[in-house]
């Protein structure tokens, strides 16, 4: 019965809306997506949260830079969050906002208790403050005087505040971890937080008085209260802790709080210390999971150096991102994103692997038997290695699954991919096809094709909710739910025969590499490309005032070197100087023009446009040119004009 299941709360943390989300906020939410599914397939009555994180005084300050009320900013910004988690079909049971009445209730509920239990006091604090990590430092701490986290300039601050005696804790806290090695995972995070505990833990500051942006303390209302308490406490008050709702005896204490590595020491400390001081149980695991990184170090906001996850799956499907993520991040470890990468990924798991496997067994079906699913036979050795291979993996991918190893878990379904990729090339059934006193062993053949298929496609159901539909759909047995299921993986054979396939169109296309360059070229060219349109003296559009196109910083430079970059037909690496400096631009002209058609030329450069990485190459500039159809033409000068002039 339903009363029965086992329960499952896992939750990521709640994102600060202090602009759209990047790439790296979309894997949190995909793995933690990805385990509630899987948990959900296993039977468990699963409770998955996400939310918005919406108080302190960097949200405040923001809003009133665009003349926006706090509410009115954040507003906007969280809308954009849940249609994010919509487009990569992330099946939260709730989200929570901090400025919901629920969770605010729960807070001023909780920091009373604190109070009342002597474990908060009033006293005066003078330290370090970064606005933007929303968290103070002391004097040792700071790295260059700046705050060690974000390297960004910090606050001398001295207001009375409110404090909790966190200290108090420590010996308990230690105690715990120690006792309960999954406490904290993966174990370098473990190691980490039980030196920091060594170390000594000071009382926390848990109030401000010099923003109004919060929930107040209920006792003081000239203070609110501190984001971390704030914060960190929507793990229970999206449960109704304190209301008598029926969620938070059920699902608490927490699974899994899955967060990244820069905020394990807030869910690991300062998080079982709150909830020790109102006695509470403690969450059973926090996990901290490496970064996704660009070649340039982590993704910031401040530093503009950000991943748009929305264009990522207009670009590319949502399957396909999804995918990329889980694979491209080691458990605990960090992983590196670009562009190239991810196409890579795509035109070679899925593409390659994955989506010519769903191509060649239903190709093979069709050919071979009419379109209907075979009976199989009598099994040979080969068979009953592929069967094994198919039972064993799914043993493996749950055991990794538990162990939160997502990425390996995904790895251990492509083995079986290429096995049974393999399992085809080793008995041929297209050489069984042409012997017909071999039918009833081509038969078997093909069973084992698409029943390892199934496998596959059934384990990838919590990593890419969208693609079992469209190779189900392919099989012909999207209404025979019963084989969709994890459990039905638990014996070989539940695939019925008999059912007619339906051959459509690749499941994952290849991604044209040469069509990715044409839009890199377009970027860095500013160009229409292919979109131009033919009729020019169709009405200009978009007009634009002179004092914006007096922001456009265009220079005479001459072109000292050209070369043709690696592996991209269109683009040349030039090197030109501008009189004061040389600089180094990435050109889409290679098809027009040979290296040394363009060295010596004067050409006309935007050199104030922001720099950009094109195939692994900083482009500091764009050079001017005009086409029509297939004909392209550098602007260049008809008089000579010294390197750094203005061009008006």
């Amino acid at each position: 019965m339903a009363e029965n299941k086992k329960t499952y709360y896992i939750t990521t943390p709640i994102y600060y809306p202090s602009d759209k989300l990047h790439i790296g906020h979309a894997y949190t939410t995909v793995a933690a997506d990805s385990m509630a599914r899987y948990k959900r397939m296993r039977g468990y009555d699963v409770w998955f949260l996400t939310g918005a994180d919406e108080h302190g005084q960097k949200i405040e300050r923001k809003a009133k830079s665009v003349g926006k009320t706090p509410k009115e900013y954040v507003d906007e910004i969280v809308a954009g969050f849940k249609l994010l988690w919509e487009k990569l079909q992330i099946s939260n049971d709730d989200f929570i906002r901090t400025t919901e009445e629920r969770h605010k209730k729960v807070v001023q509920d909780i920091f009373q208790k604190m109070y009342d239990k002597g474990d908060i006091y009033k006293a005066e604090y003078e330290g370090w403050y970064c606005t933007p990590c929303e968290t103070f430092w002391t004097e040792k701490q700071l790295e260059d005087k700046c705050c060690p986290d974000c390297g960004r300039p910090v606050e001398l601050l001295k207001e009375e505040s409110y404090f909790f005696r966190m200290s108090k804790y420590q010996d308990r806290l230690l105690e715990h971890i120690k006792n309960n090695p999954d406490f904290i995972q993966p174990p370098s995070r473990r190691n980490e937080m039980i030196s920091f505990i060594e170390s000594g833990l000071e009382d926390l500051c848990v109030s401000r008085t010099t923003f109004s942006w919060g929930i107040p303390v209920p006792f003081d209302e000239k203070h609110v209260i501190y984001v971390w308490i704030d914060a960190l406490t929507n793990y229970i008050s999206a449960l109704g802790y304190g209301s008598g709702d029926e969620k938070f005896e059920k699902y608490w204490p927490a699974d899994l709080h899955l967060v990244g590595k820069d905020i394990v020491r807030f869910h690991t400390i300062i998080w079982p210390a709150i909830l020790m001081s109102v006695g509470l149980e403690l969450p059973k695991k926090v996990f901290g999971h490496g970064w996704l990184l660009l070649a340039e170090g982590k993704m910031s906001k401040s530093k503009g150096n950000v991943v748009d996850p929305m264009e990522l799956i207009d670009k590319y499907g949502v399957d396909a991102i999804r995918y990329y993520l889980i694979r491209e991040i080691p458990t605990g470890a960090d992983g590196y994103y670009s562009e190239e990468a991810l196409v890579e990924r795509i035109n070679t798991d899925l593409a390659n692997d994955f989506g010519n496997l769903v191509s060649r067994t239903t190709a093979m079906i069709d050919k071979f038997n009419g379109g209907l699913i075979p009976a199989p036979s009598a099994e040979e050795p080969i068979d009953r290695e592929l069967r094994e291979f198919a039972q064993k993996t799914v043993s493996n991918v749950e055991n990794l699954m538990e162990e939160f190893e997502l990425s390996n878990a995904v790895g251990e379904i492509w083995k079986l991919v290429n096995r049974t990729n393999k399992y085809i090339e080793e008995t041929a059934p297209w050489a069984l096809a042409r012997d017909s006193s071999k039918r009833s062993r081509l038969e078997t053949v093909l069973y084992y094709m698409v029943e390892a298929l199934r496998f596959c496609t059934v384990m990838c159901t919590p990593f890419m909710p969208g693609l079992p539909p469209k190779v189900y759909m392919q099989l012909g047995i999207e209404n025979e739910t019963h084989v969709h299921t994890w459990e039905s993986i638990e014996k070989w054979g539940a695939l019925p025969s008999g059912v007619r396939i339906n051959r459509g169109e690749p499941i994952f296309p290849r991604i044209d590499l040469k069509k990715l360059e044409i839009q890199e070229q377009q970027a860095s060219e500013g160009a229409q490309g292919e979109k131009e349109k033919d009729d020019v003296d169709k009405k200009i559009e978009n007009e634009i005032t002179i004092d914006e196109f007096s922001r456009v910083d265009l220079r005479v430079a001459e072109v000292l070197k050209a070369e043709k970059v690696e592996n991209a037909d269109k683009l040349l690496k030039l090197e030109v100087d501008l009189g004061t400096e040389k600089k180094t631009v990435v050109a889409g002209i290679a098809e027009y023009y040979k290296p040394d058609e363009v060295v010596g030329k004067k050409v006309v450069i935007v050199a104030n446009l922001k720099p950009a990485k094109i195939r692994g190459i900083t482009s500091q500039g764009m050079i001017l040119a005009a086409s029509k159809g297939d004909k392209l033409g550098v602007i260049t000068l008809d008089k000579d004009i010294p390197v750094g002039a203005k061009v008006k």
